[in-house]
């Protein structure tokens, strides 16, 4: 019997080694499957940080954007009504050229057209409406637009010899150039 025991006991440690092997492995499966899905979800957490990065840059971007077109909009807003403006002052002006003579009466209309004329002025001021008006200037073809060439045996070449029509700034930028004359110079 003892031989039969001994033959059932190495034939159960048999088993028991199959099982304990079928066991390890299955562990060592279920480990490695594990470590796989905690890689893929590593992964994932990477993928999601930086579309999370990304997204926020994006953000950034766009409200910068979109301060900066607000900003556009408060400084340059105006331009429109005063470019529908200008012409008046224009107006106003050769309405004070055209009122040089003697008389009571032309005076009195040129002195009302100059406060009218003044008043406009200073109110296009607030709003950051500048004059550019270069008479015995250089020429600069960034502010002034030069209607023609004129020979000058006293102003130097390219020089403002007169001004047809003043030109305006709005913050800097040109909303109209000024019309000029310019000197050849000698000719």
């Amino acid at each position: 019997m003892s031989e039969q025991k001994a033959a059932e006991q190495a034939q159960n440690d048999s088993v028991q080694v199959e099982v304990n092997e079928a066991q390890t492995s299955e562990v060592l499966t279920e480990e490695e499957s594990l470590q796989a899905e905690i890689a893929k979800l590593q992964q994932q957490l990477e993928e999601a940080k930086e579309n999370n990065l990304r997204v926020q840059a994006e953000m950034q971007n766009v409200r910068r954007r979109a301060e900066q077109d607000v900003e556009k909009a408060h400084r340059y807003g105006l331009e429109k009504i005063i470019n529908e403006l200008l012409p008046v002052v224009d107006n106003l002006e050769r309405a004070i050229t055209s009122a040089q003579g003697e008389g009571e009466h032309l005076q009195a209309i040129r002195d009302g057209v100059e406060m009218t004329l003044s008043a406009f002025l200073a109110a296009l001021q607030k709003f950051n409406v500048e004059t550019v008006d270069p008479q015995g200037e250089v020429f600069n073809p960034e502010l002034h637009q030069a209607v023609s060439m004129v020979p000058s045996a006293e102003v130097e070449a390219n020089k403002v010899l007169s001004v047809m029509m003043k030109g305006y700034t709005l913050n800097g930028r040109l909303l109209r150039p000024a019309m000029v004359v310019v000197s050849k110079g000698a000719a």
